[in-house]
């Protein structure tokens, strides 16, 4: 039964509770922590007039008890605190919050498990609070969490100028059942396909959001289909700490965090590195109409941005904006970041929109924020990577300029993604700023490294690399919004005909260019990260925003990989090759002595030319094992100068994307040789030559 109290006080309520005590408790540390025999809870909050520890049942979430804070006893400065003895770990648990307007149930910010159900797409109500809607309940970890077997686990600290970042999402890369896998869409099914990662030649995973969030959370319909639209993506963070429960095979206790470490565990004994998308600029519980779950609750005037009237300050555009000059908020952050390091082993972090981490309390643009010179600076996090995505979603902008006084930050660089689209399909006047983007983009970071540059062409935002040379404009109408979601901006280009075709030479164009956006992406100075699908040329149909898409459109199609080997044999050889290259993984950017530029006569380039051709040299000063490569984003073919090799060594092809497989691309040392000092280039074709 339904059981509230409000004096505890060692009565045995229920069996659940078997003979707890009540104590005062301490403050620190926040969250839930264990001495001995005594189960600790702390919460900050300066709204709260009273609050209430509320214990429920896991199977029913039935509320057994409600225990009453003392602001005397159990209070210090604004941390309420209490400690229980003898605690059933298998409990949940909420505070129940009084303020000045609102008494609800709400999520411990320090959770480091939330009490929804492992089935997606199922509601995750509790009897006892199905008034408030979907309310994660608190996990009470168990005592000895941290005695999962890592047996030798350490992480692979892969130099960051050796990274090859695969962008991907959990439950769409095996939830086709083409993945024959055992556990479609869990953590344990990317396990299962780890031979494709290293088949592929990539050493690092960048996850979209794994921190729980609520698939439900704007739940509509397709308004064709009728087939329900659901946040696939992830990105609305109900608590920062707790994995999603939803990618987990088993409804046991502390499941879900065991089988992220056994993926993790798996990943690092194949030297492949875990990086988590994290989304800290925003939460789920959005602006003045959304739902009240944990922060908003708790104490919004510490974890959001207000204006002076409290409203909500939205610069992330999803309701609201994290407030990350509190100092509550970020040592929440620093807290969260640490714990998935230490206790779950994770090798890095992307932000997301973190641009918005650098505004100030009332939205101004800071020009140092608190929070990412702790971040910079921590020495729990002084190994990890740090990847920043430098804008937000009003405008602020801090390509080549996020946190550039360290070399600890690499940035998504979108001056780059942009550049090498335009270039790639024949855009006028961008020859010079492609020869910048491709050799490392000083002009961005020249006080810090090429690979202070992330360098990517596609991802889960826009276009796949398939759609950005079959689509003019976005398709996204089955999102539901008449086609207003989505950027307007892509840079692509159709190649002739907008979408599918049977025009052989059109499909001959795409598949041309396709070749060529790997290869620039392959061959360019920083850190490459490709996107999940892209292997084997996978198509959303033109829509350039399927966040709300768990359907074909966003997940991995494994029968295509194979019905599509021949692209895929020519984009995973090219990333074989970047690795076993040294020259096209410097950290240092490119000198002269590096690097010697050729125009189409094989004199130096004319660089305000109209010409979309460009040649270029990469020295390999320690074994002669020169590079040449050419790219003729014309649409008419040229005859091209090529350089004579030096002393005794002979030009080898590598790649040729104007040929059909296997003439696209040689494996090591089988390239024909290339004996020629011209050679006609088709148009919109690139060429890349090893001096052997």
């Amino acid at each position: 039964m339904d059981f509230c109290s409000t004096d505890f006080r060692g009565a045995d309520f229920s069996p659940w509770l078997r003979s707890s005590f009540q104590h005062r408790g301490t403050p620190l540390p926040l969250g839930v922590s264990f001495t001995g025999d005594l189960t600790n809870f702390s919460l900050v909050s300066t709204q709260a007039t009273t609050v209430e520890l509320c214990l429920f049942d896991r199977e029913g979430g039935h509320l057994i008890t409600a225990i009453s804070l003392s602001p005397i006893t159990n209070k210090t400065g604004n941390v309420w605190h209490i400690a229980l003895q003898n605690l059933d770990s298998h409990l949940l648990y909420a505070y129940r919050i009084t303020s000045k307007t609102h008494s609800d149930f709400l999520l411990d910010p320090y959770a480091v498990g939330t009490a929804t159900g492992i089935t997606w797409g199922k509601n995750h109500q509790f009897p006892a609070i199905k008034n408030q809607g979907y309310l994660p309940l608190g996990e009470l970890p168990s005592p000895t969490a941290s005695q999962f077997d890592w047996k030798d686990d350490s992480p692979p600290n892969i130099p960051i100028n050796q990274l090859v970042i695969y962008e991907m999402h959990v439950r769409a890369f095996t939830q086709d059942p083409s993945s024959k896998v055992t556990h479609p869409g869990k953590f344990l099914g990317i396990i299962e396909k780890i031979p494709h990662l290293l088949d592929l030649g990539i050493n690092a995973i960048e996850l979209l959001p794994i921190q729980e969030f609520n698939e439900l959370e704007y739940l509509q319909s397709h308004p064709e289909m009728k087939l329900p639209l659901y946040n696939f993506w992830g990105y609305s963070t109900v608590n920062f700490f707790a994995p999603m429960n939803r990618y987990a095979s088993s409804a046991e206790k502390g499941a879900t965090i065991n089988e992220f470490k056994m993926m993790v565990q798996a990943l690092h004994q194949h030297g492949i590195e875990v990086i988590l998308d994290v989304v800290f600029n925003h939460t789920a519980e959005g602006g003045q109409s959304g739902p009240m779950l944990s922060f908003k609750g708790i104490d919004k005037e510490i974890y959001y941005m207000l204006d002076p009237q409290e409203n909500y300050y939205n610069f992330s555009g999803c309701g609201n904006t994290f407030n990350v000059n509190q100092p509550v908020t970020q040592q929440l952050i620093i807290d969260c970041l640490r714990y998935w390091v230490t206790e779950m082993h994770v090798d890095g972090f992307r932000f997301d929109l973190a641009s918005a981490l650098m505004r100030g309390t009332n939205g101004a643009p800071l020009n140092s924020s608190p929070l990412i010179e702790a971040i910079t600076h921590d020495p729990i996090l002084a190994s990890v990577k740090l990847i920043s995505e430098p804008w937000d979603a009003a405008g602020l902008y801090h390509v080549g300029n996020f946190a550039p006084e360290t070399n600890r930050w690499s940035e998504w660089n979108g001056k780059y993604r942009d550049c090498v689209r335009r270039f790639i399909k024949g855009t006028p006047q961008t020859l010079g700023e492609f020869a910048m983007r491709i050799s490392g983009s000083q002009d961005l970071y020249g006080n810090r490294t090429s690979c202070n540059s992330l360098n990517f062409i596609t991802c889960h935002d826009g276009f796949t690399l398939a759609d950005l040379v079959s689509y003019n404009k976005k398709h996204n109408l089955a999102n539901g919004e008449h086609n207003r979601d989505g950027t307007n901006d892509n840079e692509s280009w159709n190649c002739g005909v907008e979408g599918p075709t049977i025009n052989a030479k059109i499909l001959h164009l795409r598949e041309k260019q396709m070749r060529n956006f790997h290869l620039a992406l392959m061959i360019s100075q920083g850190v490459p990260m490709v996107h999940m699908g892209d292997e084997y040329g996978h198509t959303k149909h033109g829509n350039n925003n399927t966040w709300c898409q768990d359907n074909l459109l966003n997940w991995f199609l494994w029968d295509q990989l194979r019905q599509n080997s021949a692209f895929y044999r020519f984009y995973k050889g090219l990333i074989h090759f970047r690795k076993h290259h040294p020259i096209l993984q410097r950290i240092l950017f490119l000198t002269d002595q590096d690097i010697d530029w050729h125009g189409i006569d094989g004199s130096k380039p004319n660089w305000q030319s109209a010409t979309l051709f460009i040649g270029f040299t990469l020295k390999d000063l320690n074994h002669g094992h020169h590079l040449y490569i050419a790219f003729n984003s014309q649409n008419i073919p040229l005859r091209v100068k090529i350089p004579r090799p030096s002393g005794a060594m002979q030009w080898h092809w590598v790649a040729n994307t104007a040929n059909h497989s296997p003439s696209d691309f040689y494996e090591s040392n089988e390239g024909p040789l290339f004996l020629e000092d011209h050679f006609l280039m088709e148009s919109h074709s690139a060429i890349l030559l090893e001096q052997r």
